[in-house]
C-alpha cells in the first residue's frame, strides 16, 4: 500500500519532533500550560495516525504478524488515550512521556505497513531523493544481524566488525 491510498495526510517528522521534546536525548523539561499544550498535541496525533494504521493493516492477512503487531499497539493506544493524567506536574509528566512512547510505536507500525524505510544508523526515514546505501552486518554465528539501509550521510557511524 502507498501512503497516497491512505485517507489523511500523516506528517510522521512532526509527530516524531513532538515526541522528542519529552523523550530522547533532547527532552525538555514542561509544566503547566506548554505541558497541557503538548499532552493535546500528541493525543491529536494519536487520532491522526490511528485510523491510518487500522486502514493499512486491514489491508494485510488476517494471520500477518505485522497486522497483528500493528493492532495491538493501537488497543494500548486507545487504552492510554482513555487514561487520566492524575493530579500533580509530576504525573501529568509521566503521562505524556507514555503517550509520547506509545505515538513513537505507532509512527514505527505506519511507516513499516506504508513501506517507509528507516536508516539503521539514525533510525530516520529514508526519503526518496536522499543518498542511501545497502548495509548488511554478519553476525560471528554467519546469520544476518542487521539488513537494511543506511543515509550516506550515515554510514561511517556504523562499526564494521
Amino acid at each position: 500500500m502507498t501512503t497516497a491510498a491512505l485517507t489523511q495526510p500523516v506528517d510522521i517528522d512532526t509527530m516524531r519532533h513532538s515526541i522528542s521534546r519529552l523523550i530522547g536525548p533532547d527532552t525538555e523539561s514542561l509544566e503547566g500550560p506548554e505541558l497541557a499544550g503538548l499532552t493535546g498535541l500528541l493525543r491529536g496525533h494519536m487520532q491522526l495516525i490511528i485510523p491510518e494504521i487500522e486502514q493499512a493493516a486491514g489491508n494485510l492477512p488476517r494471520d500477518d504478524v505485522p497486522r497483528y503487531c500493528a493492532l495491538a499497539c493501537i488497543g494500548e493506544a486507545r487504552a492510554k488515550l482513555r487514561a487520566a493524567a492524575g493530579a500533580g506536574p509530576d504525573r501529568a509528566a509521566a503521562y505524556a512521556r507514555r503517550l509520547a512512547r506509545s505515538l513513537a510505536a505507532l509512527c514505527d507500525h505506519y511507516e513499516a505497513l506504508t513501506g517507509v524505510e528507516m536508516c539503521l544508523a539514525c533510525d530516520q526515514p529514508i526519503r526518496d531523493r536522499e543518498d542511501s546505501t545497502p548495509y548488511g552486518h554478519v553476525s560471528a554465528s554467519g546469520g544476518a544481524a542487521c539488513a537494511g539501509r543506511v543515509h550516506t550521510r550515515c554510514a561511517h557511524v556504523l562499526r564494521h566488525r
